[in-house]
């Protein structure tokens, strides 16, 4: 286990740097006037979504070719390959209406997925210099840290995260600015509910992992590369991801 443990750390710090680079490039467009285009599913992209993609995907065939990468808009491009037990999720921009909207609260997410679990995980959030990852129980963690063109970080030391035990007088429950309904509310019904946060992409695990929210409900349609980052750092935190029957929430 130490010597997974170790390997995985090692993979997650070769992440971290493909995902600086993918922060600076994503922040040079942001800084800029840039042009939304809508999907055949509606949903926006602009340069910023494909130019993160681009470095990631050569990033990721440099230090680990022989895993697989499903990212999200080249699968919006039909290309998807063909997966086994192991292999990368990538969403080179989770959050692309908080980006056009110019909130900061965009994150670039990257996966490794082993056995339908995802093992490994990086959050970066480049406009708030936010930082979460996590390889293992016991292994998340958050670094204040700015965008990088070449990689190399000049950053705060990474500070342990835990998912904490809600308190006795209600839940601090994060929900998403963009997509919350009324199965939410009804959802939520069922809960004692002390307070409500809002927050884009996967900064909303991110904030359950570092202990700052207890509950993230989320109905409605989803991409297994919104969510596997994110998950992989709350588990990693010691928090837990479900489907609403309480069932895992597995890939591939």
């Amino acid at each position: 286990m130490t010597s997974l443990i170790s390997d995985r750390a090692a993979l997650t710090e070769e992440l971290r740097r493909i995902a600086l680079v993918a922060g600076a490039a994503i922040m040079d467009h942001y800084h800029s006037e840039f042009e939304v285009i809508h999907k055949e599913d509606k949903s926006p992209v602009t340069a910023a979504d494909r130019d993160a993609e681009t470095i990631i995907l050569e990033g990721l065939r440099k230090y680990v070719p022989d895993i697989p990468v499903v990212s999200e808009e080249a699968a919006a491009g039909g290309h998807i390959p063909e997966i086994g037990h192991r292999f990368f999720l990538v969403d080179p921009l989770d959050g692309t209406k908080e980006f056009i909207n110019k909130n900061g609260e965009f994150t670039v997410n990257i996966a490794l997925i082993e056995e339908r679990v995802p093992v490994a995980g990086v959050v970066y959030a480049p406009a708030k210099d936010r930082m979460f990852f996590g390889y293992g129980v016991g292994h998340a963690f958050e670094q204040a840290v700015a965008p990088s063109a070449d990689g190399k970080a000049n950053a705060g030391a990474p500070k342990p995260i835990a998912a904490r035990k809600p308190a006795e007088d209600g839940l601090v429950v994060i929900a998403s600015r963009t997509h919350r309904d009324t199965k939410t509310d009804e959802y939520l019904s069922l809960y004692k509910v002390k307070e409500f946060l809002a927050a884009g992409s996967s900064l909303k695990f991110c904030l359950v992992a570092a202990g700052e929210a207890d509950l993230y409900p989320r109905h409605g349609r989803t991409m297994e590369w919104d969510t596997a980052a994110g998950h992989a750092v709350l588990l990693s935190a010691g928090g837990n991801v479900t489907q609403l029957d309480g069932a895992p929430l597995l890939y591939g």
